[in-house]
């Protein structure tokens, strides 16, 4: 079964690609080849597995969920007769980026809109003097409020209400989440949830 999911952004918000722009912005965020913003699939994947690690903690019906069936594990290292080697252990589900949808990303393309998707937010540390430290400016780009839509494929039977629990467990997405950036709702477009399938 793959599950259809959209994130409404209801503040600006910054998915960050690791780069700068030398002097003018510390923090860039992630762009496809048309420069317009997307969210990684590892990335919800991550935000999904702590989701669900805390859901099975609290939630006793999901006391015995094998999140790595689902997720798999991050690399770890098992020593063999020449020494450690690193592997992964790989899950069933798999999650495509998150993007815009593809009447939108064709109109923003062809018109050259992709500029209107972003601005840039200054921050300083404030020491206890109340006066700001230096060289503690900091400029990141972040982009505006949208909505964006991912997929997660080959999800077991049986585990689409649980993947919805999940889903709306987070309310914040991306850098700064602490400051205000990146909140969010998220919902299953497809398929919808009907609890009696899952029984």
């Amino acid at each position: 079964m793959d599950i259809t999911y959209k994130i409404v952004f209801f503040s600006d918000w910054h998915c960050g690609s690791g780069l700068s722009s030398g002097a003018d912005l510390d923090l860039l965020v992630i762009k496809d080849k048309n420069k317009l913003p997307f969210i990684p699939g590892k990335t919800i994947k991550g935000l999904i597995k702590e989701a669900l690690e805390d859901i099975k903690e609290f939630d006793e019906k999901y006391a015995d969920m094998d999140l790595e069936k689902l997720l798999g594990s991050e690399a770890k290292k098992k020593k063999d007769g020449e020494g450690e080697m690193s592997f992964d252990k790989q899950g069933c589900c798999f999650f495509t980026n998150v993007e815009l949808e593809k009447e939108l990303k064709t109109h923003i393309a062809d018109n050259h809109l992709q500029e209107y998707l972003y601005h840039t937010i200054a921050s300083t540390a404030i020491g206890e003097d109340g006066v700001a430290e230096e060289h503690s400016l900091r400029k990141m780009e972040v982009t505006v409020p949208c909505e964006l839509t991912g997929e997660i494929l080959d999800v077991p039977d049986g585990y689409l209400d649980l993947f919805k629990d999940a889903l709306l467990y987070i309310k914040r997405l991306g850098q700064n989440r602490n400051r205000g950036l990146g909140r969010c709702s998220i919902e299953i477009v497809s398929p919808k949830v009907i609890k009696e399938e899952l029984s």
